[in-house]
């Protein structure tokens, strides 16, 4: 089984899926790069490689369903990976960094908020 036992509809959902994942991907590198500090520049990729991976994930899934004439669904499992992960493992970065941040008193850590008050 190869690519060209594709059919052409499938061909073009797998195409479609992969060019949007790679497209949210790159929106999500160049939020990496053109936003201004540290903890802005945490969301972008956190999304860009979320989405874009289960993107890429679901043509996938087309294709390989396709070709073997049964559902396949592996790739279910690395999606829930990359989606519990991911921004698990962002947050910890950004917690560790504000940590960081407040005990050197740096000014580029976020502050904290107030107590709330009672009415």
């Amino acid at each position: 089984m190869s690519a060209p036992d594709l059919p052409l509809w499938a061909a073009i959902l797998v195409s479609f899926f992969l060019v949007a994942g790679a497209l949210v991907t790159l929106l999500g590198s160049i939020g990496l790069w053109r936003l201004p500090d540290f903890y802005a520049r945490l969301h972008a990729p956190s999304l860009g490689a979320t989405l874009g991976t289960g993107l890429t994930l679901v043509a996938s899934m087309i294709c390989f369903s396709v070709l073997q004439g049964r559902p396949l669904v592996h790739e279910v499992l690395i999606g829930v990976f990359v989606t519990i992960t991911t921004p698990v493992t962002l947050m910890l970065l950004a917690s560790a960094s504000l940590y960081r941040d407040r005990v050197e008193g740096n000014d580029a850590a976020p502050k904290k908020d107030p107590p709330p008050t009672e009415l």
